[in-house]
């Protein structure tokens, strides 16, 4: 049996070292390495998308792969990718890095310098392991490549533009469509998801940020279900807990719901920090919102750049949405895609303000009428990010562009 193998090593001349010496194992094929853990976890996903058949037995993750650390990125892909063997390479062979390593989800740990005999026990028994587990998924064009939620992230180019009302009603028309939908609001110190939904609960994030392992029951008790049907993950209410909320808890806690629902919509706010960045990275698709004005789009192309500077998103591979659009304004979300360098999306969110004053006044964001132009335009991006089910009737009802002139639709393509 022909063993894949696919290395995540930073370093050129370790990368070299590791390519020839896997291409020298007995009926391994060796694929070009990957030099981050953003790259991994695209490459995978990308596999993924048609079989879990598609994806390498194996993968071998060097200690110095960035920027998520090597433990970190292993938990990951061990969690969204579950038939895929991971072998850690590394210079400490200490039993307490042998057992962070199992714990975190890694079959196999080779010590550097690297030896022959030693990779090829380690390569076997991982890809063993992984066609147990293919055999046991019984190998199905339709099988699942992990714990497969979608995420999106919705952040803000500056305060005021509209992303909590942008992720709350993503979050409802994935919900009205069937979907079971979880609403997270990481906006950790000023989050106010539970204000503009009427709740009041005392779980929050920062109550799970310190546990390892997150089970379904753990989940379950921090997790509000709203009376639409959202499970809401709150920010905690004393905005200083929020440093509790680490980068590391925030890939834990986004990988056990991206395992427990079919969507997963998170409100990051407008302050970039290490846990938002995080979840920016591991989404599927990462939203920024800004309005049609100079202040908002000089704050759009510094967050663009910052995310690609940090290695947490790239430029093209973030969609803008245009907030309080009229036909007016000198600004047109054609030269937004322009000065950000991303995508842009092919519904903008009018200018109309009044039908929300008084949801938004009363908490009641979830009562805003069927009619508002607001609703319909935001309704419509979650049929373009594919948050709802397509096929069925109601959710063409929900994604089908509105007549009204105001809503500012554009015809565009469906590659995105």
């Amino acid at each position: 049996m022909t063993t894949r193998i696919l290395p995540a090593v930073g370093d050129p001349d370790a990368a070299r070292a590791v390519t020839t010496l896997i291409g020298q194992l007995p009926d391994a094929e060796p694929a070009g390495p990957v030099t981050d853990s953003t790259q991994l976890v695209d490459t995978l996903a990308r596999l993924a998308a048609g079989s879990v058949d598609d994806l390498p037995e194996v993968v071998l993750v060097h200690e110095r792969i960035g920027p998520v650390p090597a433990l970190e990125l292993i938990r990951e892909v061990a969690l969204r990718f579950p038939a895929v063997g991971v072998v850690l390479i590394t210079a400490d062979a200490s039993p307490v890095l042998f057992s962070a390593a199992m714990d975190s989800g890694a079959r196999g740990l080779v010590t550097l310098p690297l030896g022959y005999e030693e990779l090829a026990s380690r390569v076997q028994a991982a890809a063993q392991w992984s066609a147990g587990v293919r055999r046991h998924l019984g190998a199905a064009a339709d099988t699942p490549t992990g714990p497969g939620g979608t995420v999106v992230t919705v952040s803000g180019a500056k305060g005021g533009v509209g992303t909590t009302v942008t992720a709350v009603h993503l979050a409802l028309a994935a919900r009205a469509s069937g979907r079971a939908v979880a609403l997270v609001d990481m906006d950790l110190q000023g989050g106010d998801i539970a204000s503009y939904l009427d709740v009041q609960f005392r779980r929050s994030l920062a109550d799970l940020a310190a546990i390892s392992d997150i089970s379904p029951r753990v989940l379950q008790d921090a997790v509000y279900v709203h009376e639409t049907g959202l499970s809401l993950l709150l920010a905690p209410g004393e905005g200083e807990r929020g440093e509790e909320v680490t980068d590391r808890s925030a890939r834990q806690i986004v990988s056990a719901l991206r395992g427990r629902y079919e969507v997963v919509v998170i409100d990051c706010g407008t302050h970039l920090d290490a846990a938002g960045a995080a979840a920016v990275e591991m989404a599927d698709a990462a939203l920024l919102v800004t309005t049609p004005d100079v202040v908002a789009v000089r704050a759009a192309k510094r967050a663009v750049r910052m995310w690609d500077r940090l290695q947490v998103r790239k430029p093209e591979e973030t969609t803008v949405l245009v907030n309080r659009h009229t036909r007016g304004t000198e600004i047109q979300p054609a030269l937004i895609q322009k000065i950000t360098g991303t995508r842009i999306a092919g519904v903008a969110v009018p200018a109309q303000f009044k039908e929300l004053a008084a949801v938004v006044d009363a908490g009641r964001l979830h009562d805003l009428d069927a009619r508002s132009t607001i609703k319909q335009a935001l309704w419509a991006l979650a049929g373009e990010l594919g948050l709802v089910k397509a096929g069925e009737q109601q959710s063409r009802e929900l994604v089908r562009a509105p007549e009204r002139g105001a809503l500012g639709l554009r015809r565009r393509g469906t590659g995105r």
